[in-house]
């Protein structure tokens, strides 16, 4: 089903932001702001009130959809990368040693580089592309005395690749190490249980594959959290005002400032269309990734990199061209890719892609085998005049 404005535009850069909405998402956010958009916990007044309902109506969707132990652990966010540094800065001391896949997003890199520089920690990577046992294996040999975190994707933004969470999470259970999980491309795709897989902190978008709009996300606390958590930013919380520190529980402590009810509200409806459907959808992006390799590898001018690693996202090089020129030339014809790192240049640099980067194509639950053919057609074009 399509529901983009523009039937000319092929869009395939789901893995930065899942694109169209579907209708109800939309519905549902201008219906907050046209109707209910009062400032939740700001007043009793029956406009506060209606927004403060549905914040923490979302609170328990995501609560029940990731097994979280309490709609109060859930804490709101702008997006994954706030989630993230949120979870890492509330729970990292002085002179922690930190675990990192070397596949990781700057949103993870970034704040554990600063984490080292700011307050004295350290960091390791692991390797992330292997069997659940060379992985786990890896983990087990860079762990040190004063390991107190480990963070890292689920699933990568720029390939196929899926981390073992439930194996790592166990592992980290038994070593007393703090485990957060960076869902932002697997939540609303995969089976994601915070109890069962260990997870201490769970960082999900609203805007990928929940299917909500940007500027809203979330960290989902599971039971097990630390009585002091540091926080991030620091101000109105609704509660308390004349205590000048932030309150003691989730999710006041983490949540400063005025949340985003519209985007929050569209989340709610996103859910609402994921939920129950997380394989379908899973399986049919895996299909189109796989017509696409396959068709792709044929070609011997073009570079699939982890093609054996069939998910969301498909990622190519064509020889003797640049992945910005590539994705241009797409862009021209009215197909949207992403060239270049993806914000990801450690991932990058581990499956050896180059300085430039690769284009990806991720998929979404709105693309169909007719989209498949026609971006197959265009990269045959743009290889013929490249």
């Amino acid at each position: 089903m399509k529901y983009s404005a523009d039937e000319s535009v092929l869009y395939l850069d789901n893995a930065a932001t899942t694109f169209p909405k579907p209708p109800s998402v939309i519905y549902e956010s201008v219906k907050c702001m046209a109707r209910y958009c009062g400032n939740p916990g700001r007043g009793s007044h029956a406009l506060a009130r209606a927004a403060s309902e549905k914040l923490f109506e979302v609170r328990e969707k995501l609560c029940e959809m990731f097994h979280a132990a309490s709609p109060e652990n859930v804490v709101f966010t702008l997006n994954t990368t706030y989630a993230v540094n949120i979870a890492l800065k509330a729970v990292c001391s002085e002179g922690d040693h930190i675990l990192i896949s070397d596949m990781e997003h700057n949103s993870v890199l970034r704040p554990v580089v600063s984490l080292t520089e700011k307050r004295g920690a350290a960091f390791d990577t692991f390797t992330s592309v292997g069997d659940e046992k060379s992985i786990t294996d890896d983990i087990k040999r860079k762990i040190r005395k004063n390991t107190r975190i480990l963070i890292c994707q689920h699933a990568s933004n720029i390939c196929g690749n899926v981390l073992p969470i439930e194996k790592i999470g166990l592992l980290c259970k038994k070593r007393g190490i703090f485990f957060i999980v960076d869902a932002a491309q697997s939540a609303g795709l995969y089976e994601i249980d915070v109890g069962k897989m260990n997870i201490n902190a769970l960082c999900v978008p609203s805007h990928k594959a929940l299917y909500g709009p940007q500027g809203a996300a979330a960290v989902i606390f599971s039971g097990a959290v630390p009585d002091s958590l540091k926080t991030l930013v620091e101000g109105g919380s609704g509660i308390n005002s004349k205590d000048i520190h932030m309150p003691s529980e989730l999710p006041d402590r983490l949540e400063a400032g005025t949340m985003p009810t519209p985007a929050i509200a569209g989340l709610s409806a996103g859910i609402d269309f994921v939920a129950g459907k997380e394989s379908e959808l899973l399986r049919h992006e895996k299909y189109l990734s796989r017509i696409l390799c396959e068709e792709l590898s044929r070609d011997g001018r073009i570079t699939l990199y982890l093609p054996e690693r069939i998910g969301s996202v498909v990622l190519f090089n064509l020889r003797g061209a640049s992945s910005v020129s590539v994705s241009e030339e797409l862009d021209r014809l009215g197909i949207c890719t992403r060239a270049g790192l993806h914000c990801a240049p450690l991932a990058h640099r581990t499956l050896k892609t180059g300085d430039g980067g690769a284009v990806r194509v991720s998929f979404g639950a709105f693309n169909d085998i007719r989209d498949v053919r026609r971006l197959i057609d265009g990269i045959y074009s743009v290889e013929r005049y490249l």
